[in-house]
């Protein structure tokens, strides 16, 4: 059990050092992560192994494994962790040269390739000394991770949400079709509705069944289509078009990432709605300095993508 005396008396300081050991697994990189040396870390986790009366982490190889009492806790500790650094970032004059604060995003990985290395080349100089971290998105969680603080904006596609969650667009982008004209010349001039419907297609989704999205937009027009095959990303799902009679439809700005001379990009030979992609954010962080800086930063590197688009 617990020495309930010494927990009250604990140094909040070796929470944050079982946070960056309980993400890094490692003695060397949590320590690197905190700028203090390994044999702190260790002392650090021996002083809450004796506070909690459990190991918390074995060694196994160079990792160090949280035990099963520390999988229990950790996810409510660090949020929070997470809690209080929100409550304490909201005190005092936000300065991007100076600040240190880690920035959590959760983005669809179909989005993240797209907007992930603009923004933190648009940021790198203008904060310094802070962190971005690109976290997996989750629509399952989002509304809570966006509540307790383990996530400061969420991107993904627009999709209906109630307050306290605040949302705004941030582009729309068009369908299209991705070829390999090496495989199917005749496609290159003459792509139309025949040929889409005809064609066998691969689709994207991080579900194994159900509609997709482009699917229930062809749907409410009567469209059926064989769906050959199913992956999780965008890429995989290029590659398997390579090389094949495959197609996949996609949005546009995804399409245009992948650079290969056999790799065509068609116009929908139907009329699609656009899909429409937003920010995301909890209202009580709506005053936050910081993280209001941060949501201008990923709509003005949104509007720089969009005006190289169009030039």
């Amino acid at each position: 059990m617990a020495d309930t005396k010494a927990i009250q008396q604990l140094d909040l300081n070796l929470l944050k050092i079982f946070e960056a050991l309980y993400f890094e697994q490692n003695m060397t990189l949590a320590a690197k992560s905190l700028f203090i040396t390994p044999s702190a870390v260790s002392h650090a986790i021996k002083r809450l192994r004796l506070v909690l009366n459990d190991p918390l982490f074995v060694r196994q190889g160079q990792q160090m494994q949280a035990t099963a009492a520390c999988q229990r806790m950790a996810p409510q500790l660090i949020n929070a962790l997470n809690r209080i650094r929100q409550v304490l970032q909201q005190c005092g004059e936000f300065d991007p040269l100076t600040t240190e604060q880690t920035f959590n995003i959760a983005i669809h990985e179909a989005l993240e390739s797209q907007l992930m290395p603009a923004l933190i080349t648009h940021v790198a100089k203008l904060i310094p000394h802070a962190k971005i971290c690109s976290m997996a998105l989750s629509r399952e969680h989002i509304s809570r991770q966006l509540s307790n603080g383990e996530v400061d904006l969420a991107i993904d596609v627009a999709r209906a949400v109630n307050a306290p969650l605040m949302h705004m667009p941030l582009l729309s982008d068009p369908f299209c079709v991705l070829i390999d004209a090496s495989q199917q010349p005749e496609l290159a001039n003459n792509f139309n509705q025949q040929a889409y419907l005809s064609a066998e297609h691969v689709a994207v989704s991080s579900r194994p069944i159900g509609r997709v999205m482009e699917d229930l937009l062809l749907q409410q027009q009567g469209i059926n289509r064989l769906i050959k095959y199913r992956c999780q990303s965008y890429q995989t799902a290029a590659k398997m078009v390579l090389g094949s009679r495959l197609i996949l439809t996609l949005p546009r700005s995804i399409a245009e990432q992948f650079i290969d001379p056999n790799l065509l990009v068609c116009a929908m030979p139907f009329s699609l709605t656009d899909i429409d992609t937003h920010l995301y954010w909890h209202s009580n962080t709506e005053t936050d300095q910081a993280l209001s800086w941060l949501r201008q930063q990923v709509v003005r590197v949104v509007q720089i993508n969009q005006t190289k688009m169009t030039d």
